[in-house]
């Protein structure tokens, strides 16, 4: 799943880096339990339905072998070489993400078919993200607790009651933010880290032989021996890999140092050593395949490790929550999604932010999925189609980079292009057989979020071409300074969407009472396809007349708008008016059916659904409800 924020105590800074080695090590340390959750907490599972899974093959020493080169090759080639080589320099003004790198490349695309194809697979891989993000949690968490079936056989049939005890916790907590107990993740997972590969290491001690499996040849021969039903198998093989993306979209948060030293020094290490043990357990005790995670530790350790396994899957889980919500803020902001209630539960962390409507809608899907699949066994069937979907995604959308802003050839776009998106559909490819057996979940989900998200946008195209056709502003000075309309003291702030035109709302002010103020400003937010907007360039003020201002505030798509502070900074910026509060007058806009609808009759109805449920205006954009007017106009698509 695509991590946007990150849920730990992460410092109010859009490009953070580091001036020193402490400064490094604490954003590293910080790094491992918010980039490296998901992926960390694969070898709970990943290995175990290689053999054990729907898709299984007998264990053999060439199986094991066979299984385990593919997984060095896949973290190699995939996690290693694509995303921390590739697609990491692939940034957006140091911002990564899917939606992020859908803007980069859209504000460099210049035809409109182009554009629109660019739009449609970042909105998709975006959509595919949410339905990853309601199966990971549970995997996740499930895969750590079934470690009782090891541990005590008689409380495997609790293994669900607690799983779900444990995801209602922790949907009900956040709400609270996660300051104070961020700062336990890395240490955290820095443990989990080094204790999967002292696992790892104890495992391989035991059958030193299972490392010839570095050796690609065994991959070869692994195919050639089981045919398709080889192929089938990477469909679990690619479970290590999921979570790949989470380093790409945590970028702007830690900067590219920090998650290299993550990975080239501790996580891809710890991962490969654990599942090369594994392996090895596999290979002396072939009984041992039903889970080899917990079957690697002593006697002594299993419950420790039980205890452990379910703090890293919490963590996880909760990198994994924090995600859908900039994911969802960064789709508001884009105008993808309607305004949602967005919660700032710290006043000086920009990761700490809280969506109600997005975590209760993951609480309940999460924990059906727990009810409905109740074992992470069956889970793995239905993951894996999102995440390689989005790989692929992100794959096509990187090229656009290479070519259109980092200038290579177009022979070496494609060959590096090809070579990573034949990798990403043959995954792919193996996973979409998993459709019937679960797999649809995540599809469908993706497909309804894309069509309210392409029903939201195209309901806006709609109603701000209607708006278009006010008159521009000038037209209204003109008849001010004639003296033919009446006045009357104070300030008042209309907000619109087109800084040319007359907005609506003081349309509606002339025509029914016929008076305007003193003093008067517009107020456009233009919110751009960049992550953040410095502060020098965030306001622009506009004298058009002797009573008369406009203000254009521009944000990114990282950040909320504030438009109180807007008009305070524009006082500081040649916006002179009375030092008297403002009214905000604003136009309310109610949609009714259309005789003949420009879309179809269900997306209309579909957007007006959306349009009376978005929050406010005014929550949104912090305005002081006791300084609001709105006017109400009823408006057709």
């Amino acid at each position: 799943m695509e991590i946007e924020e990150p849920p730990g105590d992460i410092p109010h800074d859009p490009h953070p880096h580091a001036e020193s080695p402490r400064a490094v090590a604490l954003l590293a340390l910080t790094a491992l339990g918010v980039v490296y959750g998901d992926i960390g907490t694969s070898p709970l599972y990943a290995i175990r339905e290689c053999f054990f899974g729907p898709h299984r093959v007998p264990v053999s020493e060439a199986n094991v072998l066979g299984i385990l080169s593919l997984v060095f090759w896949t973290l190699i080639i995939v996690v290693t070489l694509k995303y921390h080589v590739y697609v990491i320099r692939a940034d957006n003004r140091g911002e990564g993400g899917i939606l992020a790198l859908t803007a980069l490349v859209r504000s460099h695309v210049g035809r409109a078919r182009l554009r629109w194809f660019v739009v449609a697979l970042g909105l998709f891989g975006a959509a595919l993200l949410y339905g990853d993000g309601m199966i990971t949690p549970a995997i996740s968490v499930l895969g750590a607790v079934e470690g009782l079936s090891v541990t005590a056989p008689a409380l495997t049939g609790w293994i669900v009651p607690i799983s779900v005890a444990i995801l209602l916790a922790l949907f009900a907590f956040q709400k609270h933010g996660t300051a104070g107990v961020g700062a336990v993740f890395g240490p955290v997972m820095l443990l989990w880290f080094v204790t999967i590969a002292t696992l790892g290491v104890w495992g391989i001690l035991r059958e030193p032989g299972v490392l010839r499996a570095v050796n690609p040849v065994h991959a070869f021969h692994f195919f050639a021996a089981n045919g398709f039903a080889g192929f089938l198998v990477l469909g679990a093989v690619f479970l290590v890999a999921t979570g790949g993306e989470a380093l790409y979209a945590d970028l702007g948060h830690f900067g590219e140092l920090p998650i290299q030293i993550d990975w080239f020094g501790l996580v891809g290490l710890s991962l490969l050593l654990n599942y090369f043990g594994q392996g090895a357990l596999v290979l002396t005790d072939p009984e041992a395949a039903h889970n080899p995670f917990y079957r690697l530790a002593p006697e002594w350790g299993v419950y420790p490790l039980l205890v452990l396994a379910t703090a890293a899957a919490i963590i996880a889980s909760q990198a994994i929550i924090s995600g859908a919500f900039s994911l969802t803020r960064q789709a508001v902001q884009l105008g993808y999604l309607p305004r949602v209630e967005i919660i700032h539960t710290s006043a000086s962390k920009i990761g700490q932010i809280y969506i109600p409507v997005v975590n209760w809608a993951l609480m309940i899907a999460t924990v059906g999925l727990v009810l409905g699949f109740r074992s992470s066994s069956n889970l793995a069937s239905a993951y894996g189609v999102a995440v390689t979907a989005t790989m692929v995604i992100t794959t096509l959308l990187a090229y656009f980079v290479t070519r259109r802003i980092w200038g290579w050839s177009a022979w070496r776009a494609v060959a590096v292009t090809g070579a990573f998106l034949l990798i990403d559909l043959t995954f792919f490819g193996a996973n979409i057989i998993k459709v019937a057996q679960g797999g649809w979940l995540p599809l469908l989900i993706a497909a309804l979020i894309l069509v309210v998200m392409t029903t939201w946008e195209r309901g806006g195209e709609l109603l701000a071409a209607g708006a278009g056709r006010s008159l521009p502003i000038e037209s209204l000075i003109a008849d001010v300074e004639r003296g033919s309309v009446a006045r009357v003291p104070g300030i008042a702030v209309f907000l619109s969407g087109d800084a040319t035109r007359i907005p609506t709302a003081l349309m509606h002010n002339l025509k029914h009472n016929r008076v305007l103020h003193k003093q008067n400003v517009f107020l456009t937010v233009q919110n751009e396809e960049v992550p953040y907007v410095p502060e020098d360039e965030r306001v622009r003020v506009e004298e058009l007349g002797p009573s008369f201002h406009r203000i254009v505030a521009r944000y990114g798509f990282m950040e909320d708008p504030d438009i109180p502070k807007v008009l305070k900074d524009a006082r500081g910026r040649g916006l002179e008016i009375d030092r008297g509060i403002p009214t905000y007058v604003l136009s309310r806009n109610v949609v009714l059916p259309a005789r003949e609808p420009s879309i179809a009759r269900w997306r209309e109805r579909l957007y007006i659904l959306l349009l009376r449920n978005s929050v406010r205006p005014t929550q949104f954009f912090r305005i002081p409800p006791n300084q609001v007017v709105e006017l109400g106009r009823q408006v057709s698509m």
